[in-house]
């Protein structure tokens, strides 16, 4: 009988590293890294892969700090565009490896810009799972014991390129973890191209303090003989140390402008927001090298399809805004103090847009909420970056008329559906609202005109900003606008912000 997706997700989330263990890694200063690779290229051996067998898949493989998962999208998007044309050179499928997820973790893994089926997870989730256990039993170890397995990223990694290699997939875009030079994905060997997105200060305890000491481990990607591309607004001291790497390893890096088409909007881009043109004209290099490496360069239809790739992408919770009756839902995940400034300048722009339903009378102000959780970096730091480049942007020192700062726990009644559950965090941490008390306090301290909340849960939060709606609505008065909320942060709030939209239905 056919193990189920649920009992995939189920066992998967055995393989957690709790929040202990990563916190004895950023002590170490990193020094576990080291050995990142050797360990993955045993466990690539145990379920019957040489790293050299990867080649196969003709990588895409993108490291970076901020914009990878966009780029890797968009990347994604333009291959897809060239699969299945009768009686021209075509693809046939295209996978796109990513993370972290944000509703379902079968979203990681997707092939020609859908995410595995349950089916399709819980059967290559169980291969792999199976082959580890019998590689142990082989060894005469406990199949069941702790280090019998890898760790959940690495596993989902192995568990990929398995899933790629029996699609067999024309190419695979393959998004790295964290860094690049010790990354579970780069057991990549030879990759048919590579790419490093816009770099900033991120991960600080395993990468460095220092732009140059980041730009080092995302290089680690770079390969003898492989095109590295990377924007060309990169910082100077980045570009001194990429340099360096890629000639050290043989690698030629070329650095990427803003794409003209793109600079000027005559190509349409399917992420909002300007610096998503970073992004698109990065993935916009990678694929047409790639493409034209494969013998897809003198396809008629060759500029078309890029561009509709560019078009069509879809990266849900990246620049995204959805609407329902009296809210405007402004999400985009935000998890370093670059990327949250960009956030609240995407957000200021989507003020500038009136709703249909706005009136230009100025009786009433516009109600403006943030929902807000960052529970594992220094929150209290993104919180000032937010406020102070949106206070900017709207040329208004009150930025926000309600500020919610909540958990990344789902739902009030149920906790977490089991692909959302997270144990890298501190559990006593989040039982007290230690982070988002201390955030509340020092929004109020930053504007005390702010209505400051804290709750639990997601749930609470967005039932909070669907109350404030419904009396808006109610009103009815002379000035009524429809209720703004932008929801940035953790990746892992806006996964279960939008796991609460799609479930929950307004009462």
């Amino acid at each position: 009988m056919a193990r189920t997706y649920a009992e995939a997700v189920a066992s998967l989330n055995t393989l957690q590293t709790n929040f202990a263990i990563v916190d004895a890694i950023r002590k170490s200063g990193g020094k576990l890294n080291e050995r990142a690779i050797p360990e993955m290229r045993e466990w690539c051996r145990k379920i019957g892969y040489q790293p050299s067998d990867l080649n196969v898949l003709k990588a895409v493989h993108i490291a970076g700090t901020k914009g990878k998962g966009s780029t890797a999208a968009f990347t994604s998007s333009i291959l897809t565009q060239f699969v299945g044309d009768a009686g021209v050179k075509s693809l046939s499928k295209v996978g796109l490896y990513t993370s972290p997820h944000l509703r379902f973790v079968r979203e990681r893994i997707q092939i020609n810009g859908q995410p595995l089926s349950e089916a399709q997870f819980a059967q290559y989730f169980f291969e792999v799972w199976d082959r580890l256990e019998d590689a142990a039993k082989a060894a005469g170890e406990d199949p069941q014991a702790p280090g019998a397995k890898p760790v959940y990223f690495r596993y989902l990694t192995l568990m990929a390129f398995h899933t790629y290699i029996s699609e067999k997939v024309d190419a695979a875009v393959i998004e790295c973890g964290i860094g690049g030079a010790y990354d579970s994905t780069n057991i990549l060997e030879s990759p048919a191209v590579t790419g490093v997105t816009s770099l900033g200060i991120d991960h600080v305890a395993m990468l460095g303090s220092t732009i140059g000491e980041i730009a080092w481990h995302k290089s680690g990607i770079m390969k003898k003989g492989v095109k590295c591309f990377t924007p060309n607004s990169q910082a100077a001291e980045a570009k001194r140390v990429m340099e360096d790497v890629s000639q050290e390893k043989g690698s030629t890096l070329t650095y990427v402008d803003t794409d003209p088409a793109i600079a000027n909007g005559e190509t349409k881009l399917g992420l909002e927001a300007d610096f998503q043109k970073t992004n698109a004209s990065l993935a916009l290099a990678i694929a047409k090298e790639w493409l034209v490496q494969q013998g897809f360069g003198s396809d008629p239809d060759f500029d078309l399809k890029v561009r509709h790739g560019l078009e069509k992408v879809r990266w849900p919770g990246r620049c995204e805004t959805r609407r329902e009756p009296g809210i405007r839902w402004c999400i985009d995940g935000g998890h370093t103090l670059e990327s949250i400034e960009l956030a609240g300048k995407w957000f200021a722009s989507q003020l500038a847009t009136p709703t249909s339903t706005q009136s230009l009378s100025p009786v009433q102000p516009q109600p403006r909420f943030l929902i807000f959780n960052q529970q594992t970096r220094d929150a209290t730091a993104l919180a000032q970056a937010l406020f102070n480049s949106l206070s900017t942007a709207l040329q208004d020192s009150h930025p926000f008329t309600h500020v919610i700062f909540c958990t990344n726990t789902t739902f009030k009644e149920t906790g977490f559906r089991p692909d959302l559950i997270s144990v890298n965090t501190n559990a006593s941490d989040v039982e007290a609202l230690k982070v988002q008390t201390d955030l509340a306090e020092i929004w109020r301290q930053i504007d005390p005109s702010a209505q400051v909340e804290v709750v639990k849960t997601i749930e609470e939060a967005v039932d909070t900003v669907r109350n404030s709606a419904k009396a808006e609505q109610a009103a009815r008065h002379e000035g009524h606008r429809d209720v703004t909320a932008l929801v940035t942060g953790s990746l892992h709030l806006v996964g279960g912000f939008l796991e609460v939209l799609e479930t929950a239905e307004p009462k």
